[in-house]
């Protein structure tokens, strides 16, 4: 049960569209490919970086250095101190009535 069936690629496309969407596909394919691309080259070895005996022909110029220009320092804003926040009133405990003595008229008979 893998992807030979015509049936289970259409699914999955379908699949695919509803979760990221038509404008996000095109983005993730050209991400997938380039990283299989840079797989692929790191694994055969093969690299676009320029040669290193080029940039030896060409000596570097030096490039005159030119002076900052000082640029009037902006005053910071004066930040506003959070104001505390009221704590909501604490429950009192509620004493309960002592209990009332035991009436001797009771116990007596």
């Amino acid at each position: 049960m893998g992807l030979d069936n015509p049936l289970h690629i259409a699914f999955l496309v379908v699949i695919l569209l509803l979760v990221f969407g038509a404008r996000r596909l095109p983005e993730i394919g050209r991400s997938l490919g380039g990283g299989m691309r840079e797989f692929k080259d790191s694994i055969s070895g093969e690299s676009k970086q320029p040669a290193v005996t080029q940039a030896v022909q060409q000596p570097p110029v030096a490039q005159p250095q030119s002076q900052p220009v000082a640029q009037p320092v902006a005053q910071p804003q004066p930040v506003a101190q959070p104001q505390p926040v009221a704590q909501p009133p604490q429950p009192q405990p509620v004493a309960s009535p002592a209990p009332a003595p035991p009436d001797e008229s009771t116990f007596g008979r």
